[in-house]
């Protein structure tokens, strides 16, 4: 199952990302997890919400260049190696991993990431697998 994920692109200058945030907030749009990336002169931020479409429409009207990418977040053993042993399933399954970032809470006793695959489909069936839980789009807006 993938989930939503929003890319949000900003001008890298003081205050941008408290712009983005603040006005998510001021929206009840609650902010699951999140990433920066960033170059000298503008940054990527991807963030999942509670209340994907909602959000980017709130984005777009505000003047803010925002798109939808679909992603796969998985439940992880909280514990040292929970992590390499899922990387490990991918590198002997010949997944590649465009990039990934952990949630900022706990939804259980695991660690919950966000990867984005270059084949999400051929991942998701290397998953199911392995019996490694996949988070839905349902459980991140119950967070």
């Amino acid at each position: 199952m993938k989930i939503t994920q929003i890319s949000v692109f900003l001008e890298n200058r003081k205050g941008r990302l408290h712009e983005v945030c603040s006005l998510l907030g001021d929206n009840g749009i609650n902010i699951r997890a999140l990433t920066v990336a960033e170059t000298e002169s503008f940054g990527v931020l991807r963030i999942v919400v509670d209340k994907s479409d909602e959000a980017v429409a709130l984005l777009r009207e505000n003047g803010f260049v925002a798109n939808f990418t679909d992603v796969v977040a998985i439940e992880v053993g909280d514990r040292p190696g929970g992590l390499a042993a899922v990387l490990k399933i991918f590198a002997t399954n010949d997944v590649n991993i465009e990039y990934m970032y952990a949630f900022v809470e706990k939804h259980s006793d695991k660690a919950l990431l966000v990867f984005r695959f270059e084949d999400a489909d051929f991942a998701q069936q290397v998953l199911a697998r392995h019996s490694i839980s996949v988070v839905t789009r349902k459980e991140i807006e119950g967070l």
